[in-house]
């Protein structure tokens, strides 16, 4: 018999306990996680308890849960784009998702370390999303790693404005995003209000924080609008924005 994974409703407070690991349970998470039609840019990303975005081994790994890589794949399933920052897709080794198009935000084009070469049950539609100013470099380093990615030049020189990434990812078809990080990108959307809703799981950790999931310099306004926990500790939050 395999181990149950259990998730307990606090807000609402309905307690009800649902086990993740069967069918039935992942339907239940499922319709916990469904967005509401008005919240188009979801950030989904996990922390410590003392603000830290990543583990003792410097990734998400030894940070996240079952219940965490569950509602990673339910938020994903629910977009058109996951969109992340290229020092993340590095340090991560990211995969490509298997349902939604995979957006990165790269001055450089340089994703050394990736494993985003096309496979069976995923979705294949890579995007590389940069200053408009920089998509010859861009083009020249996808061409020199093999890639099979659609430059998206984005206008404005230097960093890049949340709002106008947003435009040019719905000028593809695009609208239904979920923001992964990491904590730059993260804090830009944040900081920009560009965020319907956040849904933040907060791992029963305390350590060092080398790096904060989110560095902002003024607050934002949200309200609580779900949360679970598990018997392991793990929070699961979702924030809409007030």
């Amino acid at each position: 018999m395999s181990e149950r994974v259990l998730v307990t409703e606090l807000v609402p407070r309905t307690l009800a306990e649902a086990d993740v690991s069967t069918s039935a349970g992942r339907a239940w998470l499922e319709a916990f996680y469904a967005p509401a039609p008005e919240n188009r840019v979801r950030l989904n990303m996990i922390t410590s308890l003392t603000g830290s975005a990543t583990g003792s081994d410097g990734t998400s790994e030894t940070l996240t849960s079952r219940v965490d890589r569950s509602v990673l794949g339910i938020i994903r399933t629910a977009a058109d784009v996951v969109l992340v920052g290229a020092t993340t897709v590095r340090t991560e080794g990211y995969l490509l998702p298997r349902t939604a198009a995979l957006a990165v935000v790269t001055a450089s084009g340089r994703l050394a370390g990736h494993r985003l070469r096309p496979s069976e049950g995923r979705s294949g539609r890579l995007l590389l999303v940069c200053p408009a100013e920089r998509a010859v470099d861009v083009r020249a380093q996808r061409d020199a790693q093999d890639l099979d990615a659609e430059v998206v030049p984005v206008p404005g020189a230097g960093e890049l404005q949340p709002g106008a990434i947003l435009d040019a990812l719905a000028d593809r078809g695009l609208s239904r995003v979920v923001c992964e990080g990491g904590p730059t990108l993260a804090s830009q959307f944040v900081q920009a209000g560009a965020i319907d809703e956040l849904c933040i799981s907060v791992a029963p950790v305390i350590g060092p924080e080398p790096t904060p999931f989110l560095r902002l310099t003024g607050g934002t306004q949200t309200s609580l609008h779900g949360m679970l926990v598990d018997p392991s500790g793990f929070s699961y939050l979702r924030l809409r924005r007030a």
